[in-house]
């Protein structure tokens, strides 16, 4: 979840929390109010009461002056509410709600008074700075809410930078500001940063191309040489080395494209033994090394290029290290098995995924250079899978397709 979601949910939370705090207290303010001048109007209707039914209404008016009651005029019980009510001979009380305020009605004989406590207007001021305050402190936290999105706004876009430059975006840079807090000064350091690694990328890309071309050179010069030279036992080792300076040549590249993430596969769907015969037509072997077993062919959505390199590096690698017999390659199902007889590695599939892997054994040294590292890039590149295992003395690399359940 993202610290503005986060945010956001706080902000909510504590907004609801207000208006029930807000509501809860209107509530209570108004049952004691309506409470306190209830029982006072009860405990004084008692007194005027018997003033009223002797007809002394001098005398009634004078004791409600003193207790400040204000005399009202009898139309203001149109439209009220009656909390309280009690009947007497020839007459009533009544305790009456209109709107905010609390009156006293009495009637005897034809006789009516209305009137209203003047200390309620204090009770209502006390009641309506609460309500401000409350209302003040939920604007203010509506503020403080604006003020740190405004303040945390920066992070989203530094996010987005971050998330761009991660897929390839190196000449991103992020818009500074004079402000001298925390988030404008992560967003000059990632500039900065940003700048060092768009030269870094940028110099290793040339540094390759021109390593490529300056020992390409050399490296076909160097073949056209070595026709030249009778066969014998060092002519053998010296192409070899050759060929394995120019195939760790074309590697570099294609790890080096691989890594990029501005990379651009041209995804098609095709056939799994049309791929594999281009896997197979970048290298030079003989039939009597291959056994092929096509039982159940289907198509795929990869680009043809990237994906037949990494065939061809799990061949080479199964042929170089195949200790009898023939390589198997099993076409099945969505599933593209290769096969060779020979130990089991002793290590976990991640570990020979790195570059230059090799594994020291008493008998031999299993040096995995960066041919697996090649397929992992492209499988991952293709959201496929490569996965082995060891089975009847043989080894089995097999490349899975997302839909396929790869057996156990």
């Amino acid at each position: 979840m993202s610290i503005f979601k986060k945010i956001l949910i706080l902000f909510c939370i504590s907004l609801t929390i207000s208006f029930f705090l807000l509501s809860k207290i209107n509530q209570i303010t108004n049952e004691k109010i309506q409470l306190v001048y209830k029982d006072k109007y009860i405990e004084s209707s008692k007194e005027l009461l018997s003033y009223l039914v002797n007809a002394d209404l001098k005398t009634l008016k004078k004791r409600a002056k003193e207790l400040n009651y204000e005399s009202r005029n009898i139309k203001l019980l149109k439209g009220a509410k009656t909390i309280y009510q009690h009947k007497i001979s020839f007459g009533d009380v009544k305790i009456i709600k209109r709107q905010n305020d609390y009156f006293l009605y009495m009637n005897y004989l034809g006789d009516s008074v209305l009137f209203f406590d003047i200390s309620q207007k204090s009770e209502v001021e006390q009641k309506e700075n609460i309500d401000f305050l409350i209302g003040a402190s939920i604007l203010l936290l509506i503020v403080i809410f604006l003020i740190v999105l405004r303040m945390l706004s920066p992070l989203k876009n530094i996010s987005k930078a971050i998330e761009q430059f991660g897929e390839g975006d190196y000449a991103l840079r992020l818009k500074e500001t004079k402000n001298k807090d925390e988030v404008s000064i992560v967003a000059k350091k990632f500039n900065a940063m940003a700048k060092n690694l768009e030269n870094l990328i940028k110099s290793r890309k040339e540094l390759l191309r021109d390593m490529s071309h300056e020992l390409r050179t050399p490296i076909s010069k160097a073949k056209i040489s070595l026709e030249m030279i009778e066969e014998s036992k060092y002519k053998t080792i010296l192409k070899k080395s050759i060929n394995q300076i120019d195939e760790l040549t074309n590697e570099l590249l294609e790890l080096e494209r691989l890594n990029s993430n501005s990379i651009e596969l041209d995804i098609q769907k095709h056939s799994i033994d049309s791929i594999l015969a281009v896997a197979l037509s970048k290298m030079i072997i003989e039939d009597e090394e291959i056994d092929m077993q096509i039982r159940n062919l289907f198509d795929c959505n990869a680009d043809i290029n990237y994906l037949s390199i990494a065939i061809k590096n799990l061949i080479d690698n199964a042929l170089k290290y195949k200790e009898s017999g023939k390589v198997e390659i099993v076409i099945d199902k969505n599933l593209l098995e290769i096969k060779n007889k020979g130990e089991a590695l002793s290590k976990e599939l991640e570990f020979y995924m790195q570059t230059f892997t090799q594994e020291d054994k008493t008998r031999n040294i299993k040096g995995y250079g960066l041919g697996l590292n090649i397929v992992k890039r492209v499988m991952e590149h293709h959201d496929f899978e490569l996965k082995y295992r060891y089975e009847d003395s043989k080894n089995i690399f097999s490349i899975v397709t997302p839909s396929l359940k790869y057996p156990q």
